[in-house]
């Protein structure tokens, strides 16, 4: 390989890690965007003391569950893990498909693209679920995933930092094999 094709295959892979982070910070910016006036709303309502209680249960359990285990310790690491994957081995469409990519639905092994799959068919369906809870019930719900998704967001460029100023994200890729 000639030293033009290594610098703009490592540009291109570049190009590629970044989209992947970038994109779907957008995509998780947009999630908050979308379920953040729900939220708004419903801390505008008088609560009974239940739902004050189910808020505080609901909050630890959605930054704990979703912030700490599910971002801090699976999805973001991996996803950083994978656009440095991607910046040193970039193929056209995985460049193009990065947000894809680094979420595991593209170029995984077989166990991560069903994890992704099933986990994004779950998050479909509490979707539909909590779009009909009634106020204040539907915001107290999206005022922990708003919390959860934000500490996703801020995991996920705290080890993009991480790599970018050298540290070594020590998370699988689930890269497939390559035959041999």
């Amino acid at each position: 390989m000639t030293k033009s094709t290594l610098t703009q295959s490592s540009l291109w892979g570049k190009l590629g890690a970044v989209w992947g982070v970038l994109g779907l910070t957008l995509l998780l910016g947009w999630a908050v965007y979308r379920v953040f006036p729900f939220a708004e709303e419903a801390a505008r309502l008088p609560w009974h003391w239940y739902e004050s209680a189910f808020f505080v249960f609901w909050m630890v359990f959605m930054i704990y569950g979703e912030g700490f285990k599910g971002f801090q310790k699976g999805f973001s690491p991996r996803v950083v893990a994978r656009a440095a994957h991607l910046s040193k081995h970039p193929v056209w469409w995985h460049v193009l498909l990065a947000p894809l990519y680094c979420m595991g639905y593209i170029h995984a092994t077989k166990r991560r693209r069903i994890v992704a799959i099933s986990v994004t068919t779950g998050i479909i369906v509490l979707i539909v679920a909590v779009h009909w809870l009634p106020q204040p019930w539907r915001g107290i719900v999206d005022m922990g995933v708003v919390a959860g998704l934000i500490y996703g967001v801020v995991a996920m460029w705290v080890f993009a930092i991480h790599a970018l100023v050298g540290r070594e994200i020590n998370h699988p890729t689930d890269i497939p094999a390559q035959p041999v």
